[in-house]
């Protein structure tokens, strides 16, 4: 742990898939969904706490989550929060971050994760992610965190790695990335996985704060010159009238688009230590603990008869559900909702595409 190593938290996301649990007002990012005692935001930023400074740590969220990541997170000082005025997905999100980063610490290395990932081996992911913030501080390279698949998952994306194009450092494996596929079909997907030559897109990313500020003007120098406006006024009070001017004028455009697929120094570290983005129910389920009956259980009273594969959750932990005949459902218990549906991602999906247009945005 140096004081040159920085961990950008982004935690912006609505995280729909998750309603109705998760909603507009407290996205995904902000909920114990998994019954750990903790939201996900706070168990990212504790898991890196253990290797970073934890005032090295910023959180960038929207300015409407600004006080949630207070309460959250009661150490930090506000200004650890990059408050995002308008959603323009991770390339101007992670603009943000570097060049504020670069106005304090020109020697920095940063680690850029979304806030709401399962990591079940903790001790092997840090191990990994120092590897990779001991790589980029001396290395001009743009380095992203590859899962060892285990399936032919279609809804993540792929790294195409070289099995030529390798080094060691230490005891980790090194490779030049060859190409990025967003999330295949599952022909496809199979394919992949039976050649040996790709891992799973994390989304988690390492560099150092000089690389990355030369990977935004070299691919997206409309992007670069919008923040680079911002010197003199960064970690001033003058910051937050900034970042509006700037993100107003600013594209929605991902950092993989714009600069991991056309960048020509990226690499990837593997890593296989039980990780998810929990991006649905469905692959909640595939990652909790099950009971006899292969059901997963977040709630404080349950009685169970002839349920078997299913997900049973509710936010009351004083209320007892009663539950009979049901196979591979959800039954989601929030606040204000109840909802009672197979588990799978096309009928939730359906549902949550439908509230709003004949509910209106009451219960989103």
């Amino acid at each position: 742990m140096t004081n040159n190593q920085y961990c950008i938290i982004m935690a912006g996301g609505a995280g729909s898939r998750f309603w109705p649990m998760s909603r507009g007002s407290r996205p995904k990012q902000f909920l114990d969904i998994l019954g750990a005692g903790k939201s996900f935001l706070q168990e990212t930023f504790a898991r890196f706490a253990r290797i970073v400074p934890a005032e090295n740590i910023f959180i960038v969220t929207g300015t409407a989550y600004i006080e949630l990541v207070l309460q959250q997170l009661p150490d930090i000082d506000p200004s650890q929060i990059l408050a995002e005025p308008l959603r323009r997905n991770t390339a101007p999100c992670i603009a943000y971050a570097a060049y504020r980063i670069m106005a304090r610490n020109p020697h920095a290395t940063m680690v850029v994760t979304p806030a709401d990932h399962y990591i079940a081996n903790e001790e092997e992911f840090l191990q990994v992610i120092c590897n990779g913030l001991n790589f980029a501080a001396n290395n001009d390279s743009l380095i992203t965190l590859g899962i060892q698949p285990t399936r032919p998952e279609t809804n993540y994306g792929y790294i195409q790695f070289s099995l030529a194009e390798q080094q060691d450092f230490g005891k980790q494996k090194v490779y030049r990335v060859k190409t990025f596929t967003e999330k295949p079909n599952a022909e496809l997907a199979k394919i992949f996985i039976d050649s040996g030559e790709f891992l799973w897109n994390s989304g988690i990313f390492i560099w150092n704060v000089k690389t990355i500020c030369r990977a935004l003007k070299k691919y997206l120098p409309d992007i670069a010159v919008l923040f680079e406006k911002g010197a003199g006024r960064y970690n001033t009070p003058d910051e937050p009238a900034f970042i509006a001017e700037a993100y107003a004028e600013c594209r929605n455009i991902s950092i993989d688009y714009g600069i991991m697929e056309k960048a020509d120094n990226a690499y990837c570290f593997a890593g296989h230590f039980g990780w998810s983005d929990l991006g649905t129910w469905y692959s909640l389920y595939a990652h909790k603990p099950k009971d006899a009956d292969g059901n997963v259980i977040v709630a404080a009273e349950t009685m169970l008869y002839d349920v078997s594969g299913s997900i049973v959750l509710s936010a009351d932990r004083q209320k007892l559900l009663v539950l009979r005949g049901l196979e591979n459902y959800l039954v989601i218990d929030s606040d204000d909702v109840l909802m009672i549906c197979p588990n799978n991602d096309s009928d939730v999906k359906e549902i949550i595409k439908d509230v709003p247009v004949k509910k209106g945005n009451k219960y989103m």
